[in-house]
């Protein structure tokens, strides 16, 4: 792989190539020093945790709840280790591994396939390396792929379903356990407590080996490393080093409208603007943050003639089934009630659906959907909206 800028690519080059190719060329082709940010040292920390506690579960060959107490104690080896400071991300750190290990139950050694486990495939020409967290043995012919995740935002269920980095385990696991006929693939929200699973077809698994071989072979292509502004900039090791983003946090634009007539350069500036604003609602949040965290131990705060002070506020919402009795009891009728105040979650009545499908027959379904959708109810409201679209 000499002739290659990439003696190979994983997951990780992917994903930055993808994000931001000059974060790519700083990070692996001018190896440049980083810088590594909170969100990647505490989630560093948090996978070596569950690493080293599933991998003693194996070596000792043991079938029990995993222990909260050694749990804590390898975090706070960990935390020595990797320079992990501050309360708060010290405190959430330790309540997130206590709910997981109460969440585990039981745990057989002997369903544990693998912990850490280390990978190498192709994609086209080029080598593609990794580890995946945890694979489980769930019968005779199922296996789990897990996949920690500390994110704060939980991903939307199309991002779960297409996501790339599961592909790859997909692919991995079928080489490495082939005797598995299904491979579960779950991202395991740690922040959230919940897992979220999917699966692959043969389809989406071929079109993700051509995306990666086409992925790789930009990042071998490209001359130029064009810096792409996101609201992930503020979290970025090397933003440092990019004059774009510090350029952004000034509110530097690379293009101004001086003809407001001309709708070309009435766009080219609106995206340019837009771009500048996400870099900057991300620094903005990440201030905010640090003046959260300061004010969890004081009532207020007083920086630069501005009162900073923390307020919590109540969402109130009604229990429908208690709600619709009561109503009944003072004479509004049941349906009637519900027709003027009960409305059903789209989001809700799409997993409901999805799972039907599995369990009842196709024509049942189609007729079930041709049903619901005579009675929707739709409003319009006019919102601005605006994608970036390939030449």
């Amino acid at each position: 792989m000499n002739e290659f800028k990439n003696d190979h690519l994983s997951y990780s080059r992917l994903s930055r190539f993808e994000q931001c190719p000059l974060s790519f060329k700083l990070h692996y082709i001018d190896q440049s020093k980083a810088a590594p940010n909170m969100p990647l040292k505490f989630g560093r920390v948090i996978h070596a945790v569950l690493e080293q506690l599933y991998q003693e579960v194996m070596d000792q060959e043991t079938v029990a709840p995993l222990s909260e107490k050694r749990a804590l104690e390898l975090y706070s080896e960990v935390c020595i280790a990797e320079g992990l400071v501050g309360i708060s991300p010290f405190e959430e750190g330790a309540d997130i591994l206590r709910e997981f290990v109460r969440s585990q139950g039981v745990v057989d050694h002997r369903n544990i396939l693998a912990v850490e486990k280390e990978f190498e495939i192709k994609a086209g020409p080029f080598p593609v390396c990794g580890f995946i967290d945890r694979v489980d043995c769930v019968d005779e012919e199922t296996i789990s792929v897990v996949d920690y995740k500390t994110n704060r935002m939980l991903f939307t269920r199309e991002e779960v379903d297409t996501n790339l980095q599961l592909s790859l385990y997909q692919i991995v696991a079928h080489k490495l356990w082939p005797w598995a006929k299904k491979v579960k693939l779950t991202f395991h929200m740690l922040r959230h407590g919940i897992s979220m699973e999917t699966e692959r077809t043969p389809e989406q698994l071929e079109t993700a080996l051509e995306y990666m071989e086409t992925l790789g072979r930009m990042t071998e292509e490209t001359e130029t490393y064009e810096p792409r502004l996101n609201s992930n900039c503020v979290y970025c090791d090397h933003r440092a080093d990019c004059p774009a983003y510090k350029d952004a946090l000034k509110g530097k634009r690379d293009f101004l409208a001086t003809d407001t007539e001309d709708l070309e350069d009435v766009a080219k500036e609106r995206e340019s603007v837009t771009r500048i604003v996400k870099v900057l609602d991300a620094r903005k949040k990440e201030l905010e943050g640090i003046l959260k965290t300061h004010l969890k131990q004081k009532d207020e705060l007083v920086l630069n003639n501005v009162r900073y002070r923390m307020f919590n506020t109540a969402k109130t919402n009604h229990p429908l089934g208690s709600t619709l009795s009561i109503l009944e009891r003072f004479g509004i009728a049941r349906d009637e009630a519900l027709s003027r105040i009960a409305a059903v979650d789209n989001k809700a009545l799409e997993s409901l659906l999805k799972a039907l499908a599995k369990e009842r027959d196709k024509s049942q379904i189609i007729l079930l959907k041709a049903e619901l959708g005579a009675v929707v109810k739709k409003t319009y409201t006019p919102k601005f909206w605006a994608k970036e679209v390939k030449p």
